[in-house]
């Protein structure tokens, strides 16, 4: 519907002008219709004729074409000209599906890339539920989507928690790693220990140095038990958090796998896209407008851009069809990417264009930071296990905790814009008055509590016979698909979050000011409140969160 407003101002302006703009209809309040358009001024400046002289001879073009879809149109301002649909129209755009731009093309979304033999912290849930909600969004706009993570299973952390383990259980290494494994107990402490160690005693440091070329090398069999038994149990307890978050992954990619392939392509690339540098294998982003990274160092092992490298053809040849490729991460690694992703397109063109990494800010606490190496780590365990017991105690008697839950946590890290650092309110993320998940799952279970009351089952809209209150909560609705392609282009779910959370409060108002049971516009009303509970529960599923019946 929107395009083919948009489509009736082009033509008007052709006629009009000889011209055809960009047209961009935009939401506006309700009192001053559905749509409204800026076209006049983006055209002034090329006619030199007032804006309100444009605005009306459009207005007098579109009146002309008589179409079906316009109940009126107006002026505003300098030239602004509003567009109010027939409300048949508006009940055809409620019935509008999201754009299926990506429609059976399979998409890469890779998030989650948690390093075992560490703790799974804060951040990780943030990066996990970041990938998940754009992830839904492909697949809100018909992709195949595979979720995959990238982990860190070589490396001097995971040397540092290998020695730990070792300097610890001594010659009982495999026998209590086993019970860690049994108990499901995490790892984190070793790290924690480990990387003090490193870091406070030169002889502790060169016998971890030892074990980290032991890993590469497999040539001590305790070093690999203990190897295999931490990344088993590392990842047995990052499933259980993903678990609990509802996230699954399609595969996972490890560096230990990627290095070598990432090597090779380095190596085979020297002289056309690296070069050598006191000893090092070097990418010369400064040549344009980067900074310059090593790809190979001077022991001749492959960095994290090697790796990534590796990475991309790992993936291009299991998922040859992939028509994208999303990584996503923290803006911090921004600028690492660019390098990477220049050095990718010097070797791989293709792999390099489809290719998109997106970032999402830091995540804090109202409580304030509560991280660090020394072992002082808000955990995903602890952060999942805090919402749940503020849940346990905001809604004792529920019997739906978990969607609750879901909501809480979900909603909180999603409705705030992608890319900017965000604060979590533990509280707020529990309210049921505010902007919140459980909140919108509550102004949904209200809505079905009414058309239970009833006892009838609505029928469908009759849009002949709509008051004007009626008509704005129905012009509310009508935005929700509009609001998803919105949010499918620029890959930002809070559109979808702050759209919910105004057509509840559309809704509220209406509600509180119309009467519905016992009211001869009950099966009406009725008809409009099924419509609404749909929207609520649709637009809590594209984000991951269940819409209960009841509270």
């Amino acid at each position: 519907m929107k395009e083919e407003i948009e489509f009736l101002i082009k033509r008007a302006c052709q006629e009009l002008f000889e011209l055809e703009p960009e047209v961009n209809l935009t939401r506006v309040d309700e009192k001053f219709g559905d749509y409204s358009t800026n076209v006049a001024l983006t055209l002034s400046p090329k006619l030199k004729q007032k804006p309100s002289d444009i605005s009306q001879a459009i207005i007098g073009k579109l009146n002309e074409f008589g179409s079906g879809l316009i109940q009126s149109v107006s002026s505003a301002g300098p030239g602004f000209i509003n567009i109010t649909l027939t409300t048949s129209s508006l009940y055809e755009i409620v019935n509008k599906k999201s754009n299926k731009e990506f429609s059976d093309k399979q998409v890469l979304v890779e998030f989650g890339n948690a390093n075992p033999f560490k703790e799974m912290h804060l951040g990780h849930v943030y990066m996990s539920i970041v990938g998940d909600s754009v992830a839904r969004l492909f697949e809100l706009a018909g992709a195949k989507v595979e979720r995959l993570s990238y982990h860190g299973d070589v490396g001097l952390h995971v040397a540092k928690t290998v020695w730990a383990i070792k300097k610890r259980l001594g010659e009982q290494a495999d026998a209590k790693l086993e019970d860690i494994i049994n108990n499901k107990k995490d790892i984190g402490e070793f790290y924690a220990y480990g990387t003090k160690s490193y870091e406070e005693s030169e002889s502790d440091a060169a016998e971890i140095k030892l074990i980290n070329s032991l890993i590469y090398s497999k040539q001590d069999e305790q070093i690999d038990r203990i190897y295999e038994l931490g990344k088993e149990v590392s990842f047995s307890n990052f499933d259980e958090i993903f678990s609990e978050l509802n996230i699954t992954f399609s595969k996972r990619y490890f560096e230990s796998v990627t290095s070598q392939v990432g090597l090779t392509s380095v190596k085979e690339n020297i002289g056309k896209v690296f070069s050598e540098s006191q000893g090092a294998i070097i990418f010369d982003g400064e040549s344009i407008g980067l900074h310059t990274r090593v790809f190979i160092n001077a022991q001749g092992l492959p960095t994290y851009e090697a790796k990534d490298l590796g990475l991309a053809e790992l993936k291009d040849k299991d998922y040859p069809e992939a028509f994208r490729s999303i990584i996503i991460t923290d803006h911090q690694q921004l600028e690492y990417f660019k390098v990477m992703l220049a050095a990718l397109k010097q070797i791989k063109p293709n792999l390099a264009d489809k290719t998109v990494h997106i970032t999402h800010g830091h995540l804090g606490l109202s409580t304030g930071k509560m991280s660090g190496r020394s072992g002082q780590v808000y955990t995903a365990k602890q952060f999942i296990s805090d919402i749940k017991e503020a849940v346990e105690l905001a809604f004792p008697e529920t019997l739906v905790k978990d969607e609750i839950f879901m909501a809480a946590i979900r909603y909180s890290l999603m409705k705030q814009r992608l890319g900017g650092d965000i604060v979590f309110d533990l509280n707020e993320s529990v309210a049921l008055e505010g902007n919140s998940g459980p909140y919108l799952q509550y102004a949904r279970a209200r809505a079905v509590s009414i058309i239970s009351k009833a006892g009838s089952t609505p029928n469908q809209l009759n849009v002949a016979d709509i008051d004007d209150e009626e008509r704005k909560l129905l012009s509310k609705i009508s935005e929700f698909s509009e609001v998803c392609d919105k949010a499918i282009n620029e890959l930002m779910p809070h559109h979808i979050c702050t759209y919910l959370y105004e057509l509840a409060q559309s809704f509220n108002r209406f509600y509180e000011n119309n009467r519905v049971l016992g009211d001869p516009r009950q099966q009406q009303r009725l008809s409009l409140i099924s419509l609404y509970a749909d929207t609520i529960k649709n637009g809590l599923a594209t984000l991951g969160i269940p819409a209960p019946d009841k509270m």
